[in-house]
């Protein structure tokens, strides 16, 4: 089977309806597309890899599931092994050992293009001129965006070897280029 951004996003968009986590996998899509991109990889496997890392929360939403039960779906619907593969090695609590850049790069943009996001959303300008000092003050409060894990924030960064500030930067440009469709472009202002 050929991995397609399309194929990806039309089994994304059977198992999951809430318009939170599909903006939550466009956005993660976006970051990891744009780092395929900057390091001349598979764009396409890329970001259905992206897509699909929470295809299942819906119908698995505990770590006991997820994303586990969802590894044979994919296998149903005809997913390579490295796409499967790389969405488990999102999971920490699956302990698999991250050794592609692909898996490293899915894992580093998770949650912190949720909590990007997530930041766009209470600006007035959205994401628009967001700078990561903003961001890294914002991780420093845990009652916002409370269900992002600032330690894996961190990690992601590390274990992709990737200078945090410039990660943060990354991610916030990947999220600007699509910013109308995560719902995160400047506020109209009333004239």
């Amino acid at each position: 089977m050929e991995v397609t951004r399309d194929r990806a996003w039309e089994t994304l968009t059977r198992y999951t309806k809430s318009e939170s986590l599909l903006r939550h996998a466009l956005a993660v899509e976006a970051s990891v597309r744009g780092y395929a991109r900057r390091n001349d990889e598979d764009e396409e496997l890329w970001a259905a890899v992206a897509l699909l890392h929470d295809f299942d929360y819906e119908i698995h939403p505990t770590l006991d599931k997820h994303p586990q039960d969802g590894a044979p779906i994919l296998r149903e619907e005809g997913y390579p092994e490295e796409l499967i593969e790389a969405v488990l090695s999102h999971a920490e609590h699956l302990n698999m050992e991250r050794d592609t850049k692909l898996k490293k790069t899915l894992f580093a943009c998770d949650e912190l293009a949720g909590f990007v996001h997530a930041c766009g959303l209470v600006r007035p300008t959205g994401i628009d001129g967001l700078e990561p000092k903003s961001v890294k003050k914002k991780l420093k409060q845990p009652s916002f965006a409370a269900a992002v894990n600032r330690d894996d924030v961190r990690a992601g960064a590390e274990e992709l070897g990737v200078d945090f500030d410039e990660h943060v930067a990354f991610v916030i440009a990947a999220l600007d280029e699509r910013a109308d469709e995560l719902g995160v472009a400047p506020s109209e202002t009333p004239a």
